[in-house]
């Protein structure tokens, strides 16, 4: 394990913990979260925290702001500033929170609470811990807002949260954060949910205030890329323990433990791409002249109804993908990837164009010859908790489509569940328990086996790995390749992770404001771009080596420059 070294002109930590042990008592026997962890984090500097779920990341960092629950038992010692909270008074602790240490969480729209406006909720902790009060509040979160780059703040702090977008939301969170001047902020997973542009925006925003506030940052997170572009050093959690810790460089180019061998080398990359315009293009791949066509879009228009207007979120997009074939659709939030593949599910109607499955138009057909269309579909969502129903054990989760559509008996559905799970690689002894009882890679995999479940022709997956952690993803993407050379079916894949549709696809849609940007091979988008909105996008997604990661950092602020015409 590396020595750690001070941060140049810092006296004192703002975040340290010696020897910390955290035990949960449970129904059955105790869980030892954390063992004996020892690190610290200076002020200016961002420390960032990795490891899979389970690894203790979000215990240490909840011990710290005392709100672990009254079943842990803590030993050891959590300094925030030189002061030990480990046992402190529930008050006194109160008083630290935003104070001292302030936290950054990974969800926004669970940290703000929706029926308050943005300027209640920022005047909320000035006014508790008596830092300002009435105007001077109201003032000081304008302030806040300026510095976090909301436009107009004065205007849209009367504002509530649903009215922001995503990466506005978690920028008032931060704002939040830094209200009250804390010397060590926790950003646990500040950049999960958000598109690529977005987070580079958020990771530039921290490194900015931490410049500025001097502010000590805890970075809890599983991207390998943001750790890269934010951290100046690194500590690995594997199962309670810190099993390696040293500079950014250190750890990401030499990793010396095993298990951070592991990580890195789950984590998908983009291949072959420069970002100061001398771009690679692969080698060409002849193209299978017999392609047997399951999707096809042509100039394909979606529209929201909004109260009697229209609001048009995709518009004139074309299309299609053949048997065995991935196509990625790319894009920021609000680009119209979802609204697409909400379309091809019948989720959403088709306002004009073509939209058709092996030649079947879903717009001209009737309900029922719709529907069975539909059941030659099969769909993985974003969320795998959300989308198994809890009260259903899991051979019920995966033969439901069997169910709906009336296909087979009882002993053929429990025989297909068995053989399905099979092939995700889960034994068959999981087929009579809950979805709570399994993690998060093996209910995606549940997800994938239930969208198997009708032989489908074209598979739907809607970012199906992007709340995955990267081991997993890992796994999981595999074995989409994997399922797909055995069933042969076509897959229309959304996503905002780059390296994933670049591992993936062997086309790609990239869109920006309903329309379809650039579109062709993998190989020519993605390595080749000829838009500047592909290279933006391409520019902002982190790579998982420092060096190479602050090149494409500079390269995409000379590119947002030239865009803003500096």
């Amino acid at each position: 394990m590396s020595i750690q070294v001070p941060v140049k002109g810092t006296t004192g930590t703002a975040l340290s913990f010696e020897n910390l042990n955290v035990v949960f008592d449970t129904e059955f026997s105790e869980v030892h979260a954390v063992k004996g962890l020892t690190l610290e984090v200076f002020p200016g500097e961002v420390v960032a925290l990795v490891g899979e779920s389970g690894s203790g990341k979000s215990v240490t960092s909840t011990a710290a702001m005392g709100l672990l629950p009254s079943n842990a038992n803590i030993t050891g010692k959590a300094l925030v500033g030189g002061v030990n909270v480990v046992g402190m008074p529930e008050a006194k602790m109160r008083k630290m929170r935003a104070t001292e240490i302030a936290m950054v969480f990974q969800e926004p729209m669970t940290a703000l609470n929706p029926v308050l406006t943005v300027e209640r909720q920022l005047t909320e902790s000035l006014e508790l811990h008596g830092l300002a009060y009435g105007r001077e509040a109201t003032a000081r979160a304008i302030e806040l807002l300026e510095m976090v780059g909301i436009p107009e703040p004065a205007k849209r702090i009367k504002q509530y949260p649903h009215q922001f977008s995503g990466g506005q939301r978690q920028r008032i969170v931060i704002a939040m954060a830094i209200s009250c001047d804390p010397k060590v902020i926790i950003a646990d997973e500040p950049t999960t949910a958000l598109d690529v542009t977005v987070q580079a925006e958020i990771l530039d925003l921290l490194r900015e205030l931490k410049d500025k506030l001097n502010t000590g940052i805890l970075l809890i997170t599983h991207n390998m890329g943001v750790v890269a572009d934010l951290a100046d050093r690194v500590a690995v959690m594997f199962r309670g323990s810190l099993v390696e810790t040293g500079t950014v460089e250190q750890v990401l180019n030499a990793p010396q433990h095993p298990y951070t061998q592991k990580l890195l080398a789950s984590v998908p990359r983009l291949e072959a791409v420069a970002v100061d315009g001398s771009w690679v293009a692969e080698p060409v791949v002849a193209v299978e002249p017999e392609r047997k066509l399951v999707l096809e879009a042509k100039n394909l228009v979606l529209e929201y109804d909004m109260r009697g207007s229209k609001f048009r979120a995709v518009d004139d997009v074309s299309f299609e993908i053949a048997r065995g074939e991935i196509l990625g659709i790319v894009g920021e939030s609000g680009s119209g990837k979802s609204t697409v593949a909400k379309a091809v599910l019948g989720l959403l109607p088709v306002a004009s164009g073509r939209l058709a499955v092996q030649g079947s138009d879903l717009t001209k057909l009737r309900p029922k010859a719709a529907r069975a269309v539909r059941a030659k579909m099969g769909v993985i969502f974003q969320d795998p908790a959300a989308s198994l129903n809890p009260r259903f054990p899991i051979g019920d989760c995966i033969t439901e489509p069997m169910v709906v559509h009336k296909v087979g008996s009882r002993a053929e559905r429990v025989k297909r569940a068995k053989e399905l799970l099979e092939a995700v690689h889960l034994p068959a002894s999981v087929i009579n328990r809950y979805p709570h009882e399994l993690s998060g890679g093996q209910r995606q995999r549940v997800c994938i086996a239930r969208a198997l479940t009708l032989d489908p022709e074209l598979l739907i997956a809607d970012e199906p790995t992007s709340a995955l952690d990267v081991s997993v993803q890992a796994a999981v993407l595999e074995m989409i390749q994997e399922l797909q050379e055995r069933y042969e079916f076509a897959c229309l894949f959304v996503s905002h992770d780059l390296a994933v549709v670049d591992l993936l696809a062997h086309s790609v849609v990239v869109m920006k404001s309903g329309k379809a940007i650039e579109q062709g091979r993998v190989s020519d988008v993605l390595h080749a771009p000829k838009e500047e909105y592909t290279r933006k996008l391409l520019a902002a997604a982190p790579v998982p080596e420092p060096g190479e990661q602050a090149v494409r950092r500079e390269a995409r602020r000379l590119l947002m420059d030239l865009e803003n015409g500096n």
